[in-house]
């Protein structure tokens, strides 16, 4: 499953973990960012699936990868995070799912009983919020609210 947090806020935890050498404890993250420690372990979930981040012991420390969103511009940026997450799995599935559909799109509904078929223990509406969020920002999928249908980002808008 998608963890709940935002890629603004995982992009921001990569800054500051630069600004501090690379690597930093993860309570004293908490602390300074004044987050909840739940919230900043959704977040540095969402590095390390990502594959931006490591957390060995009680740290969370910075790859290469990271590093060089860091280093990049906005088109950079998404290009990177587009590469990295269409090698997540349930990215690479619902991506597949959309390309075998005759006009690549699928209703909310659709999305969100494949969501509950294929994630059984999460909740459907969270991972819906997730996908089309990471998805959006790396212009994988887009999703149109107006006839709440979800479809693969191939440069154009629905009308």
């Amino acid at each position: 499953p998608l963890p709940q947090s935002e890629i603004s806020k995982v992009l921001g935890l990569l800054e500051i973990l630069e600004d501090h050498g690379g690597k930093e404890d993860i309570y004293k993250l908490a602390r300074e960012l004044h987050y909840e420690s739940s919230d900043l372990v959704e977040v540095i979930r969402g590095a390390e699936l990502l594959g931006l981040v490591t957390t060995p012991g009680g740290d969370v420390e910075l790859l290469d990868a990271g590093r060089r969103i860091n280093a990049g511009d906005q088109n950079a940026i998404k290009a990177l995070l587009k590469e990295r997450m269409l090698n997540i799995p349930i990215f690479q599935y619902f991506k597949a799912m959309l390309e075998g559909e005759e006009d690549h799109r699928m209703s909310r509904k659709d999305l969100l009983d494949e969501l509950a078929r294929i994630l059984p223990k999460t909740n459907p509406d969270q991972q819906f919020h997730a996908l089309v969020a990471w998805g959006r920002y790396a212009e994988i999928f887009g999703y149109n609210r107006d006839h709440d249908l979800f479809y693969l980002d191939e440069g154009q808008t629905l009308e």
